[in-house]
């Protein structure tokens, strides 16, 4: 093996606690997160050393000292994955210096996840708070996450990039400034604008509004997130058509879509409209995202003996009781920003989703919306676009 990038490991029983204090009082700087939602590994760099945090148990029986080694499978020091035990107890392990993107296979199963303010919220990655809207992550192959911020004002994270296959940024409420690799100044998403984040990107979060949400959603569920203090944003280009990614991600686009300047066109389920986010063109297929609302109908016209009606009293097309579609892709992922609607899904008991609530739909079953309220506004996201 050619060993490359070699990493002290420190198991940590308080990881949260140890990577601040290297990286506030010590001045580290961190070059990866694995997973972002719920960090079990961090490794930083700084004074020389690279150092790999790694989550353990309190109580846990100490390890020996370890290096963990990056590079190719050639040579004799032993090959990626190997675990080697040499003199004086110092313990290594060997990985690929550039990981393949496991993509592990499906396992469909159909999801409610309900918005519980109190206590739906756990730490992750930069002070976020993060919420699992899909805790089964369909066998692994998906993960999606409801991020808050609770206090307003600067963000405290770093240049980073994330080694997926797919990965979208969705604001659901409030306000969030960012800033990407080749795209520009730094610009602010309001409540309904979306970004696709393609693969290895590098972006930044600056700055948010008090009691910010955003949702997020990946494939493969456990990746990679790595920081790369080498690069200043912005780079003070916009290059809108440059592909990113490589050959085990796949190339994609940016894509920022933004709500106030979207246009709305019929959507597939009777009595509904949506708008586009052009992520579907952006990944040649691979994934789709719309936002869904019930269609109105103007008012009909008033009877000479009734009582004059408000130009805003629009009431919901008769055909909003629709009926029953499936899918036969890898994901049906629906997010409610805003109001409520019926939901029937073959199999199971009729229910009503609000504000916050999600719901995935696995393939060959028969769904429908119903009874939506006037404000309904609902996320939709396919594998592929549909």
């Amino acid at each position: 093996m050619k060993p490359i990038a070699a990493q002290v490991v420190v198991p940590c029983t308080d990881l949260d606690a140890t990577l601040q204090f290297l990286t506030e009082r010590l001045g580290f700087l961190v070059e990866l997160v694995s997973p972002a939602d719920d960090p079990a590994v961090v490794v930083v760099t700084g004074h020389g050393v690279r150092l790999r945090l790694e989550r353990v148990a309190a109580g846990a029986e100490a390890a020996p000292v370890t290096l963990f080694l990056g590079g190719d499978d050639s040579g004799d020091g032993g090959a990626a994955g190997d675990n080697l035990t040499p003199p004086d107890g110092l313990a290594l392990r060997f990985a690929p210096a550039v990981p393949p993107i496991d993509i592990p296979p499906l396992h469909p199963s159909f999801v409610i996840s309900r918005f519980d303010d109190a206590t739906g919220f756990h730490p992750g990655r930069a002070g976020m708070g993060y919420r699992d809207l899909v805790p089964d992550r369909q066998g692994g192959r998906f993960i999606a996450s409801h991020i808050r911020i609770d206090d307003a004002g600067s963000v405290p994270d770093y240049v980073h990039f994330h080694e997926v296959r797919f990965q979208m940024i969705y604001c659901a409420h409030g306000w969030v400034r960012v800033v990407y690799e080749d795209q520009g100044e730094p610009f602010v998403m309001h409540a309904g604008d979306c970004v696709l984040q393609p693969p290895t990107i590098r972006h930044r979060v600056l700055e948010a509004s008090a009691g910010l949400e955003v949702v997020e959603l990946g494939c493969p569920a456990v990746h990679d997130t790595r920081g790369d203090p080498t690069m200043s944003l912005p780079t003070g280009r916009s290059l809108p058509d440059r592909s990113y990614g490589d050959d085990r991600t796949g190339r994609q686009r940016f894509v920022r879509h933004v709500a106030a300047d979207a246009a709305w066109m019929p959507h597939r389920f009777a009595g509904f409209e949506h708008r586009d986010t052009g992520i579907a063109a952006a990944t040649d297929g691979l994934a789709g995202a719309r936002v869904l609302r019930p269609l109105a109908s103007p008012p009909s016209p008033p009877s000479p003996t009734s009582a004059p009606t408000s130009p805003t009293s629009a009431h919901l097309s008769p055909s909003i009781d629709s009926v029953p579609v499936s899918h036969d892709g890898e994901l049906w992922f629906g997010f409610v920003t805003g109001g409520s609607v019926g939901l029937d899904v073959g199999g199971e008991a009729s229910i009503v989703l609000g504000r916050s609530d999600s719901v995935v739909i696995p393939p060959g079953r028969p769904f429908r919306f119903h009874t939506p309220s006037p404000d309904l506004e609902v996320l939709e996201v396919t594998l592929p676009a549909g």
